[in-house]
């Protein structure tokens, strides 16, 4: 596909119709950013069946428009996300095996579309991100906590296992093996400041500043060249799942090679001997 297919096939944000949504919530603030909500204050922003199969709907909605950066909230001032709601888990138990797993694919599917949607995504937490809500966080790029903010993995509490959602995964390569057993064995809470102090989350910002942090790290992300900062994300997320150094290598060289191609570099390099701020296109 060429790059005047591509740029044709992209639908524009500012003509964006979010789509018709039951437990989320999905807004497009001024410019190339979207902010995405859990929206279920009354049950601890806590998980359904039917929030996993809008993960899904949310990321396919997204991921061909021109979206910057996507910032991911708990509705309410209590809690991010506190995982699967417990009155509701009977659900799960009364599946068969098969339908289960169909139930599997489409939750750890609507995480992993997230994750791989090709802008950066961003959370902005506060109270508790438990369970699930630990998985949804740590499927983001980025975690900006406030002083609230507390993770557990808490799978061993209810009989599951830390793999789940791409948690196992995730976790280890955030914390290291030996904090991520701890935090998974125990399912104990971890802190906001140790959070950050350990690599799960980037900092800690005051809770009336947060969102507001959110936007301004998505602001500062979509001053940048779209190509530039998608081909980022696409060589940081698969160099952690490349197995050698000379892989990594390829993929960045294929990207930067790329990159020269387009209109962003040129303009950023005029821009510099101009000493102006460069004009964007990602084209």
């Amino acid at each position: 596909m060429t790059q005047t297919e591509v740029r044709e096939n992209t639908a524009v944000l500012s003509n964006y119709e979010p789509p018709q949504l039951e437990t989320l919530t999905l807004d497009v603030l001024d410019g190339k950013i979207v902010v995405l909500t859990i929206n279920r204050p009354e049950r601890m922003n806590s998980m359904v069946v039917k929030m996993f199969e809008e993960f899904n709907t949310v990321a396919y909605a997204l991921r061909d428009t021109d979206a910057r950066a996507l910032i991911i909230r708990g509705a309410g001032d209590r809690v991010f996300c506190a995982g699967f709601d417990l009155d509701e888990i009977s659900v799960i138990t009364e599946m068969g095996v098969r339908e289960f797993l169909r139930f599997q694919e489409t939750a750890t599917g609507g995480l992993a579309a997230l994750h791989h949607l090709p802008f950066p995504v961003i959370a902005a937490i506060h109270g508790a991100a438990s369970g699930g809500g630990l998985s949804l966080a740590l499927a983001c790029d980025i975690r900006l906590v406030a002083p609230t903010a507390k993770f557990n993995a808490a799978f061993v509490k209810v009989g599951l296992s830390v793999g789940e959602l791409g948690t196992s995964w995730q976790l280890t390569r955030l914390v290291g093996p030996g904090r991520a057993a701890e935090i998974a064995y125990t399912a104990r809470f971890v802190g906001a400041e140790e959070a950050a102090r350990i690599g799960l989350a980037n900092r800690v910002v005051p809770s009336e500043d947060l969102f507001g942090e959110a936007v301004a790290v998505a602001e500062a992300i979509a001053s940048n060249s779209p190509g530039g900062v998608r081909m980022s994300k696409r060589a940081l997320q698969r160099n952690q799942e490349v197995t050698s150094y000379a892989a990594a290598l390829e993929l960045e060289n294929r990207g930067q090679a790329l990159l020269t191609r387009g209109a962003d570099m040129p303009e950023a390099l005029a821009a510099f001997k101009e000493k102006r701020a460069p004009r964007f296109t990602g084209q």
